[in-house]
Parts: C-alpha cells; sequence; structure tokens
C-alpha cells in the first residue's frame, strides 16, 4: 500500500516540474519582466494556472472526506487518490509543447530564477509529505499498512502543484536584488569602455517602427567608409546594448549604432544613461506599445527623450513626415536639426514599388534650400516604406561626408533584414518573411506588396497585431477590412480569440468573391494548411508571429 502512496507523490513531483519548467519559459519569453508575467498568470488563470483538474481533486478529496471517510477503508482511499492523480496529473502535454517557435533557453539568469523556485517548491512538498506521513494520526486498521493519510497528502500535493507558477513569482522578486546589481555592473562596465573611446561617434534609433531597418540601412551607407560596429538583431534594450559594448565593440571602431527601444516611460533615458549619443535618429511615432504607454501623445513624449538626452553640438535626424516627430526640433537650440521628407533636405521624388522592389530620386538640398545633387535609388527592397529609411540613412551618411552616388551602390546591394519583408524561395513558393513585430501601417503595406503579386494564389498567415492598447480591436478590424479589399486566395488567421477582430473586418467588406479563411490555433496549424494548399508559383506573406506565451503549444 505505501507503493501505491510513493506513486501518488512521484505523479504530482513530475507534474510540478514539468509545471515549473513551463513557467520558467512563459516568464523568460515575457523577458523577465514580474509585471508581465502577473498579467500572463491573470490572463491564463483556469486555463494553465488552476485547472479544472486541480479544482475536481479537491472537489473529490472533499467528497471522500466529509462523505465517505467513515464508509471506506484509507487504503481504499489511497486507491481512490491514486486512481484520479493517474488519470488528471500523469498526463503533462499541457505544458509540453510538440513544437516550441522559441525553446527554453537555459541562461544564467534563467538558472539563478530557476533554483529558488525549486527550493520553494521543495521546501513545501517536504512539509506536506513530513506533516502527512508524522503529523497525523490514521483512523482505522489499515495503519499497518498505510502510514500516511491520502486525503491530506493528496490536497497538500495538488496545492502546490496549483502554486508552482506563484513561487516563481515570489522568485523573481527575492532575486530581483541580484539582478540589478549584475545589470548594474554591466552597465558601469560598458560605460567606462565608451569613457575610454573618446573618438567614438554614438548614433541612437528610436521610433515606434522602423528602427532596426533604419539602423541596417545606416550601417549599409557608413561601412563603405566607416568602420562600423552596430547592434545584431532587433538588441534594444539595456542588457542588450551593454552586450554589444562589452564584447563587440574594439578601439577600431569610429562608429557605434544602437537601437533604442521603449515599453514604458524612462526607458529611453535609461539607455542613454549607458551610451549617450553624439547623433539622434527618431523614424516616427505610432502606436505601438500604446498598451503601456496610453496614447500616442505619450509615446511621442517618450520617444522625444533621445532628442533631449543628445549632447550638446550634436546632430538630430527627424522624419518630417510624421508630425510629431516634426514637433522635436523645437526641443533644444544646442544641436544641429536635419529634417527629411516633404519639408526637408532630404527627399524623394518619382517613386516607384512592386514586387521586384524599389526605386526612387533621392535629392539633397542646402540648409536654405537650393538644390545640391540628386541620385537614382535603386534597391530589391520590398515596399515603399523603405523610402523613409533610406531618407533617414543618408541623412546620417551625409554627415559623415558620404556621398550620394556611394549611398546609390550601396542601396542596390542592400540585403532585406531578416523577418522584415525578406524574400525567400521554398520548393518552388515565394515566401514573403514580414514576421518580426507588426503595426498598422506596416501590416496594410505588406499585404498590398502581397497583393502587387500577379502570378500565382497569394496567401496571408497572420496572428494580427498586439499591445496597441485600447486601439487593438479597432486596428485589427480595420486590418480585416484592408485584406479584403486586397482580393487574397487564401488566409489563415492564428489564434482565434485574438484574430476576432480581423475575421470580422474581413466579413465586413467581403463581396461575392469570397476569400478563403480559415482560423486555426497556431502557426504549426496554418503551416500544415500550406503544405497541403500551396503549389509552385504560390506566394504566401507571413506578417507577424507571436511568442509562445499567445499560442497554445
Amino acid at each position: 500500500m505505501n507503493g501505491i502512496v510513493i506513486l501518488l507523490v512521484a505523479i504530482f513531483i513530475r507534474h510540478s516540474l514539468y509545471r515549473l519548467r513551463y513557467f520558467l519559459h512563459m516568464f523568460q519569453q515575457l523577458g523577465y519582466k514580474t509585471n508581465e508575467f502577473r498579467q500572463w498568470l491573470n490572463a491564463h488563470l483556469y486555463s494553465k494556472v488552476i485547472t479544472a483538474e486541480h479544482i475536481f481533486f479537491n472537489i473529490i478529496i472533499l467528497i471522500m472526506i466529509y462523505f465517505l471517510a467513515e464508509r471506506i477503508t484509507l487504503t481504499a482511499g489511497a486507491i481512490i487518490m491514486v486512481t484520479f492523480t493517474v488519470f488528471w496529473f500523469l498526463g503533462t502535454s499541457r505544458y509540453v509543447g510538440a513544437r516550441e517557435k522559441k525553446p527554453l533557453v537555459y541562461t544564467a539568469r534563467l538558472v539563478r530564477l530557476a533554483i529558488p523556485s525549486l527550493v520553494l517548491v521543495v521546501i513545501l512538498w517536504i512539509i506536506m509529505i513530513d506533516f502527512a506521513y508524522r503529523g497525523l494520526q490514521l483512523r482505522d486498521f489499515a495503519a499497518p499498512f498505510i502510514n500516511t493519510d491520502p486525503y491530506f497528502l493528496s490536497f497538500g500535493l495538488v496545492i502546490v502543484d496549483m502554486f508552482v507558477p506563484f513561487f516563481i513569482y515570489l522568485a523573481a522578486w527575492l532575486v530581483k536584488p541580484v539582478e540589478l546589481w549584475i545589470q548594474s555592473g554591466f552597465k558601469r562596465q560598458a560605460r567606462k569602455k565608451l569613457a575610454s573611446l573618446p573618438n567614438l561617434k554614438v548614433i541612437a534609433i528610436t521610433g515606434s517602427y522602423g528602427k532596426t531597418s533604419t539602423k541596417f540601412v545606416i550601417d549599409a551607407f557608413l561601412k563603405e567608409r566607416i568602420k562600423v560596429c552596430v547592434t545584431p538583431g532587433s538588441y534594444n534594450t539595456p542588457m542588450g546594448i551593454c552586450k554589444v559594448i562589452n564584447n563587440d565593440l574594439e578601439a577600431h571602431h569610429q562608429v557605434l549604432i544602437l537601437e533604442m527601444g521603449a515599453r514604458y516611460k524612462g526607458n529611453i533615458k535609461e539607455l542613454c544613461e549607458i551610451a549617450r549619443p553624439d547623433m539622434a535618429v527618431i523614424t516616427n511615432v505610432g502606436i505601438s506599445h500604446l498598451e503601456t504607454f496610453g496614447s500616442k501623445e505619450q509615446v511621442a513624449v517618450e520617444k522625444s527623450s533621445l532628442a533631449k538626452e543628445l549632447k550638446p553640438g550634436g546632430t538630430l535626424v527627424l522624419n518630417g513626415d510624421d508630425p510629431f516627430v516634426k514637433k522635436m526640433s523645437a526641443l533644444r537650440d544646442d544641436i544641429k536639426k536635419v529634417i527629411t521628407g516633404e519639408d526637408g533636405t532630404v527627399k524623394a521624388s518619382n517613386i516607384e514599388v512592386s514586387e521586384k522592389g524599389t526605386s526612387f530620386e533621392m535629392t539633397w538640398l542646402d540648409e536654405t534650400g537650393n538644390h545640391v545633387q540628386t541620385e537614382q535609388i535603386k534597391t530589391k527592397l520590398l515596399g515603399a516604406h523603405n523610402i523613409q529609411n533610406f531618407l533617414l540613412g543618408s541623412a546620417v551618411a551625409r554627415e559623415f561626408n558620404i556621398r550620394l552616388k556611394t549611398i546609390a551602390l550601396a542601396a542596390a546591394v542592400m540585403e532585406p533584414v531578416e523577418h522584415r519583408l525578406e524574400l525567400k524561395q521554398r520548393n518552388g513558393i515565394t515566401v514573403i518573411d514580414d514576421a518580426f513585430n507588426s503595426n498598422p501601417v506596416g501590416a496594410k503595406n505588406a499585404v498590398d506588396i502581397l497583393s502587387s503579386f500577379k502570378t500565382g494564389r497569394r496567401i496571408l498567415i497572420t496572428p494580427g497585431m498586439i499591445e496597441l492598447g485600447d486601439m487593438e480591436e479597432e486596428e485589427n478590424r480595420l486590418f480585416g477590412e484592408h485584406i479584403a479589399r486586397a482580393e487574397l486566395d487564401l488566409v489563415i488567421l492564428v489564434g482565434k480569440e485574438q484574430t476576432e477582430p480581423i475575421a470580422q473586418g474581413i466579413e465586413t467588406v467581403q463581396n461575392g468573391n469570397r476569400t478563403d479563411l480559415r482560423i486555426v490555433n497556431t502557426l504549426f496549424e496554418a503551416n500544415d494548411i500550406l503544405r497541403e494548399y500551396a503549389k509552385p508559383g504560390d506566394v504566401v506573406l507571413y506578417e507577424n508571429d507571436l511568442p509562445d506565451t499567445y499560442n497554445a503549444i
């Protein structure tokens, strides 16, 4: 009989360990942010945190104690408890994704979080098991055969299992001072290294979208003549920037290009305290992260922090076609200001955009508005939005005395940034990979590019847009209307709940030529449909991709 009880304990311990790994994975994907983890737990309280199995198992225990304890032996009770445990807690499919888009990475930070989390769980296991074995007096003749009360033991183990994610949350707060101390050390190291390179010019880029693309445009233009160190991918957090400065920046580099992201008020200032820029580039003010900022005006205030933190005598490059950004030129009178766009000194005309790329004429004016020179720019990059990036990039390059003709040559050979309207070929199918982050302007632009392809069937796979605050539902509905007007052949929406506004938008606009609309739970299911549907010559657009925290894995 004790073997049966040991089986019960083993199943619960195994189940709790799988839950521990799963919630650590979610916490990691949420950037180790306790506030966002708490919000995620609240959103998934009855699907992942406290499940139906937990609730019904406790109900069974209460029934056993209050209605059946005097009618059956503890031996029978132990067998019943183990039976329910096997059926409800032996399986772990809820917490083990057969296919994870972004697997758990056992970083030093994760280990520092996992150890105290596990310690808390183990302490509770020991308390519950020890009390069940030594603290309770058994009531019937089963005492010689079974050493614990199966009801209390089951109750204790299921409670520990339920509270696993809260132990992680508590552990995160316990180790927070340690993490802050470690991060402070990395920041000091980065500042010290920058101070040792007095001739290094730091270029910082921010904006609601287009930061990464603009960063790589600037890099492409400058590296023709200058030694450049640039943050890879979307490294735009304090630790990401520190990692590049501490590990990649070398004495021979003349320019350091940094991307600065902002999710909360004060993020830009924190980044500038690590690396105060000599040149700042602000791309635009959109509704990305409206969920945390509350309004577009507050987004603009945060983005303008980069202009305020710019070194005296530095250069501020602004996208003049964005009214919020253009107003930022009034923030400082001790710096040089360069405006791009319609009313700026770097502008574009005669624009042509197709599935083969983008071409336009770039014109440079002097500060008085007189024409300096014009050059034809041709690039294989898709989408009219790249023109804004090119104008900003060329404005920066111009400050480093890079010739316009050199810029044109660099533009002609530029490759797309990974996952940003990146064109690929897969078994005869053209894939437009725009999976990294989605905003209303970029998403609609990507659909227009897909629509411009005239050969083969046109397929869209998207989970929609997130982090748009109160505007999220409306923007997704408008996105759905835009999709419907594009008259695509197949649209696959990933995630029924979050894509419902898109589906509504599509239904609102559709006429007799109805788009084939399918809704799935995960990207893997969408790819399964694509494999069955698509054939050589077709074009598929992957617009945005959400982390596993938004999908059932």
